[in-house]
């Protein structure tokens, strides 16, 4: 099996919404804000759903050869399974905009390996860390982020508040240097 992670070109420009597929509703994490840190519970719901994100459409042009932001795909077997788009932030993190694995690479090592990626990126560009946002619905991906080092740096309770089918709340992880 061959597997390789490479910045994306304008050769390999067409692959950047592949990974981008449903994923499962299971629940919710529950963060509780006290004596100045955060933590937070899970609320498991009674029935799952599936949620998916329309693709993002872009000049993805921009990240080609840019000193401040880059996507990087992530290959097997030359089909693209997974992605992560990045670019330097205000703050000094690298913002992870996206992170994306194909529905059937999912919890195989994929998102960590993009993660391991991400890092690499910051660090070349003397960045004090990684950033992201998700909603608290997303609980399969903020388990993974608690589990390789994230920790939750705010919660927005009305981002997605413009949207009347949703009482999401966006989480923001952080993962210093």
């Amino acid at each position: 099996m061959e597997i390789i992670i490479i910045e994306m070109t304008h050769e390999n420009i067409d692959d950047i919404n592949k990974p981008n597929q449903p994923f499962d509703v299971i629940g919710k994490i529950v963060p509780v804000f006290q004596n100045e840190e955060w933590t937070f519970s899970e609320c498991l719901f009674d029935e799952s759903y599936e949620k998916s994100y329309p693709n993002d459409e872009e000049d993805w042009h921009e990240y080609i050869e840019n000193p401040e932001k880059v996507i990087f795909l992530y290959y097997e077997n030359n089909e693209c399974i997974g992605q992560v788009r990045l670019r330097k932030n205000w703050n000094k993190y690298a913002y992870i905009e996206d992170i994306a694995v194909s529905k059937n690479h999912r919890n195989k090592g994929v998102g960590h390996k993009l993660i391991e990626k991400a890092i690499e990126w910051a660090n070349q560009k003397n960045l004090f860390g990684l950033m992201l946002e998700t909603q608290d619905v997303n609980l399969q991906a903020c388990r993974f982020y608690s589990k390789i080092g994230f920790q939750i740096g705010a919660v927005d309770t009305m981002l997605y508040g413009n949207f009347s089918d949703t009482h999401e709340k966006a989480i923001f992880w952080y993962m210093k240097f």
